[in-house]
């Protein structure tokens, strides 16, 4: 089944508003039934156009072909949404996070994805181009758009880990993407996946005694942008890890120390540069997990589903409308997009 007949779009034009209109599209992934629902809804109602992100995991926990489903009633809950709301339609493109085979990525594009990662970022630098060129020659017959990574990001997210961080070398990024024929790079500028993105002892505490992780590497970012002018570069690992609701978690029973994210304020600035697009995962678990623990916490009674799950759908979207205007820059953009 081909995107365009579940409603999607690749990220084509969504990137080229992007890079001429100084904002990053949310992509924001999803694993469950109140997660798409919030995404949608704060995308729509904030007007920005969104990437909605699966991983390889989320992919079997839903089951393949029950996520086609899932990504057509997303559309058709967006065109309700704006109709209700007497909202414009925005663009939504369906994208495999961190792939990591060929086989993966192909049978996304066979099952309606608009967008793939092909992550060889593990292999040896020339192996990452053979399998990235693959998926690459693959995707583009059916005007897939696909996403590499140069660079390794530290932390845990499902099946993507590694203990560090190796930073992208600007001077390999031209050869990569020619040799390639990629239309987006993921790079490692200082970014990391998972709720603990740095040790404690790498951070500083502001007043509050929250960990302040070290800033992000612009200057390699800045290499890159001059090697590579206009070309779309992507974050992965960017969840601001919010206090408010790791606290939220360990005060009703759970337990996550040393947490540390990625501040705004950077975030809002590499969105600002080339980096179309910026990845948010560990932030909406967080807030679905919080809100869940405290509401079944306050109420011992509950055990209708929809009395916590509803409860975390409605804070996920005012959080994720916060995230769209204040670090992706990209509430008010999706009218801009050409279809």
């Amino acid at each position: 089944m081909h995107y365009k007949e579940l409603g999607f779009v690749n990220t084509k034009n969504m990137f080229k508003a992007a890079m001429e209109h100084k904002f990053a599209v949310p992509a924001y992934n999803f694993n469950n039934m109140e997660q798409i629902q919030a995404i949608i809804t704060a995308c729509v109602e904030s007007q920005s156009p969104v990437i909605l992100q699966v991983s390889k995991g989320a992919r079997e926990y839903a089951n393949a072909t029950l996520l086609q489903f899932i990504g057509k009633g997303a559309i058709e809950m967006m065109k309700s949404i704006a109709a209700e709301k007497n909202l414009g339609e925005i663009p939504v493109a369906l994208h495999l996070d961190h792939g990591d085979s060929f086989e993966l990525a192909k049978s996304c594009v066979d099952n309606g994805f608009s967008s793939v990662m092909i992550d060889a970022s593990s292999l040896s630098y020339e192996e990452n181009i053979i399998l990235t060129k693959k998926v690459v020659d693959y995707a583009h017959q059916f005007d897939v758009t696909v996403e590499g990574e140069l660079g390794v990001l530290a932390g845990i997210e499902e099946e993507v880990q590694s203990e560090v961080s190796h930073y992208t070398k600007p001077e390999e990024v031209i050869d990569f993407v020619q040799r390639t024929g990629v239309d987006s790079l993921a790079i490692s500028i200082g970014t990391s996946h998972g709720a603990n993105k740095f040790k404690p002892e790498q951070c500083t505490k502001n007043e509050e005694g929250v960990l302040i992780p070290p800033p992000l590497r612009f200057d390699i970012l800045e290499e890159i942008e001059k090697k590579l002018p206009g070309f779309v570069i992507v974050l992965h690992g960017s969840s601001s890890v919010m206090p408010k609701y790791v606290n939220m978690i360990n005060e009703n029973g759970g337990h996550l120390p040393d947490t540390v994210g990625i501040p705004k304020e950077q975030l809002r600035k590499a969105s600002q540069s080339s980096v179309c697009k910026i990845n948010v995962d560990s932030d909406g678990r967080l807030v679905i997990t919080a809100i869940i623990r405290k509401v079944l916490s306050e109420n011992k009674a509950v055990f209708d589903p929809r009395k916590y799950l509803g409860a975390a759908r409605d804070e996920l979207i005012e959080v994720l409308k916060k995230k769209n205007e204040e670090v992706m820059g990209s509430n008010g953009k999706a009218g801009i997009i050409e279809p």
